[in-house]
């Protein structure tokens, strides 16, 4: 197989691994659910050269693995570096394994003030900057933990955390509102109308979710078009809370296809416009660049 390298993006519930040529184009890929979270650190190396044994890769193929095998509850801990150090070298940090095999783990990355971290949605940020050099503008990157990063002259200035996605699992799913709710489908008037809610009273967020249950109850509300009301109200409160920072430039969206769709249509509801990118393919081009400079650090 002709190859230059492998690529792995290890979730904490899954992982996706593609084998790239020299031009960055895909030959193979494999995708599991082989995360961290069900994991010991005795077995990735065993897990690895099964799966690259399987696609027939030789013992010398170099391994570059960006996201949560470089937790401290993973393979390996990869410590995370400034974000000072983000613009520069994609692969400044990275911790090559013990063996006959290069593998390097990449770190995530920390903001001292105010204290956030990253790992794994640093790798797609640096594939976007590898495909446009010197980028001005604000990526988002929605999910269980959304980021809401800020870009000065190709580097990342400053970044927030937004636990939207996990407190609407816990809401949906553990809640009194689970009895209320569904999250399968989605209204989009529903929705539309949660957004406007909560950017219409940020603040009032906490006294407006008890309704989506009373409204079952005593309306016509229908658990569908309750969760889309809900997801609404709990992305509209995320973006009412950076809106004002915002430039009149489009927001880049990374992620998957439905949920940043979502983040899109709620944002255009706030005057700004949405450009959606291809996750993967960003996550590539960040492991692409990782390994490019790991290559030449090393034949130096």
């Amino acid at each position: 197989m002709d190859h230059e390298f492998v690529g792995i993006d290890w979730g904490t519930s899954s992982f996706r691994l593609w084998v790239m040529d020299r031009t960055g184009a895909v030959v193979a890929e494999h995708s599991g659910p082989h995360g961290m979270g069900g994991l010991r650190p005795q077995d990735y190396a065993p897990l690895l050269e099964r799966t690259l044994s399987d696609l027939g890769l030789p013992a010398n193929a170099p391994v570059v693995i960006a996201g949560m095998a470089g937790a401290a509850q993973g393979w390996r801990e990869a410590p995370y570096r400034d974000i000072s150090e983000a613009g520069r070298d994609p692969a400044s940090g990275a911790v090559r394994m013990d063996g006959p095999r290069p593998v390097w783990i990449l770190p995530g990355l920390k903001q001292s003030s105010p204290a956030n971290v990253m790992r794994g949605e640093e790798t797609q940020i640096s594939g976007f900057l590898a495909l446009r050099p010197g980028h001005n503008g604000v990526l988002c990157l929605p999910g269980t933990h959304s980021k809401w990063v800020r870009l000065q002259d190709g580097a990342i200035s400053n970044f927030q955390t937004a636990m939207t996605g996990e407190v609407f699992a816990l809401i949906a799913n553990k809640s009194v509102l689970r009895f209320s709710v569904s999250t399968e489908g989605t209204d989009m008037a529903a929705f539309d109308a949660g957004v406007r809610q909560a950017l219409d009273e940020p603040r009032g967020i906490a006294m407006r979710l008890f309704s989506l249950r009373a409204e079952g109850l005593l309306g016509d509300l229908n658990p569908v078009s309750a969760g889309s009301r809900l997801s609404g109200m709990l992305i509209g409160t995320e973006i009412a809370a950076v809106a004002a920072s915002l430039d009149d430039i489009p927001v880049g969206l990374i992620g998957a296809a439905g949920l940043t769709a979502l983040y899109r249509r709620a944002l255009a509801l706030t005057g700004h416009e949405g450009q959606c990118h291809d996750a993967g393919a960003l996550t590539r081009a960040g492991l692409r660049a990782a390994f490019r400079a790991l290559d030449r650090s090393c034949a130096a």
